[in-house]
């Protein structure tokens, strides 16, 4: 038979273990808000991401954030996952690749647009920071002489003389949606033939510089284009969604003021023409090292 004080006692033994669980529980609720005492930069495989990865880790360092560098020889590419699950607190993204992955099926293609849908499409844990003008993304290319005999500045002036022109890039461009059909769709433009090339590299700026092709796609900050005098096409119809270079941040990191205030200042600074000049100065045979041209180009911004 169970004594009279029996239930009592143990009553306040189960209020006792429950206040102690909710204790726990908000200690562990206010140390996943805090922001973390080391932030760590990922970056991709790419040239220009570990340049602009070095350019965070370096401002961050210098407005006094102990950071941790995860990119560079022997470190695995940065995922989407790597921020999602702790890996890395910060790394560069751009906002159409972002909007591209979170809702495949939208549509905004205005830089405006895309930053907001991306904010909008983020889980939780994650945020992007004010985004810069810099944009690294696919565009149609001819050479200067091309673009002298058909009087071309779009991809809209294009359209009369694509029956006779040879297009190059990458194999999945031809069936890519803002690849080979949306340059069809939007401008009524079918190439007389295609020719897949790399994926905007040393293969096709030779292409046309020989005239193996008359048009081809190579990212907007790439130095090349500058290097051999070719010509940007306009895409007035938003073919290829905005691109802009973007800090891609995980939200308890954005609880740092420092955090922010460095990364916006940064991309404040940064635009298609910057990113363009700093990435001929990190490739070809004069190559510098990365974190060099990072560090020169945060003191010439006021920034470090």
């Amino acid at each position: 038979m169970t004594s009279p004080g029996r239930p009592v006692t143990a009553g306040r033994r189960g209020l006792a273990v429950a206040v102690l669980l909710a204790v726990l529980v908000l200690l562990g609720a206010c140390r996943a808000s805090a922001a973390p005492d080391t932030v760590r930069v990922g970056s991709s495989g790419s040239t220009e991401d570990r340049l602009l990865a070095e350019i965070y880790a370096r401002g961050l360092q210098l407005r006094g954030v102990e950071v941790e560098r995860a990119f560079g020889p022997g470190v695995r590419a940065t995922s989407f996952a790597d921020l999602q699950d702790g890996s890395v607190d910060v790394a560069p993204a751009s906002t159409g690749d972002l909007l591209r992955l979170l809702d495949p099926r939208a549509s905004a293609t205005a830089s405006p647009e895309v930053y907001a849908q991306v904010r909008e499409r983020l889980p939780p844990t994650l945020t992007v920071l004010a985004p810069s003008a810099a944009e690294d993304k696919d565009a149609v290319v001819v050479t200067r002489a091309f673009a002298q005999q058909n009087a071309l500045r779009s991809i809209a002036d294009l359209a009369p003389v694509c029956a006779r022109t040879t297009f190059g890039g990458p194999p999945e461009f031809r069936t890519r949606p803002d690849g080979l059909p949306g340059i069809q769709r939007l401008y009524g433009c079918t190439f007389a033939s295609y020719r897949a090339l790399d994926g905007g590299g040393a293969a096709t700026v030779d292409a046309l510089r020989v005239g193996a092709v008359q048009a081809a796609v190579l990212g907007t900050t790439d130095a090349s284009i500058a290097t051999n005098d070719l010509i940007v096409l306009e895409d007035p119809r938003g073919n290829v969604a905005a691109q802009n270079v973007v800090p891609l941040v995980r939200t308890v990191t954005s609880s740092d003021p420092r955090v922010v205030e460095v990364l916006d200042r940064i991309s404040s600074q940064l635009d298609t023409s910057v990113l363009t000049d700093l990435n001929r100065r990190i490739t070809g045979p004069d190559a510098s090292d990365p974190a060099l041209v990072a560090r020169d180009w945060l003191s010439a911004a006021g920034i470090g």
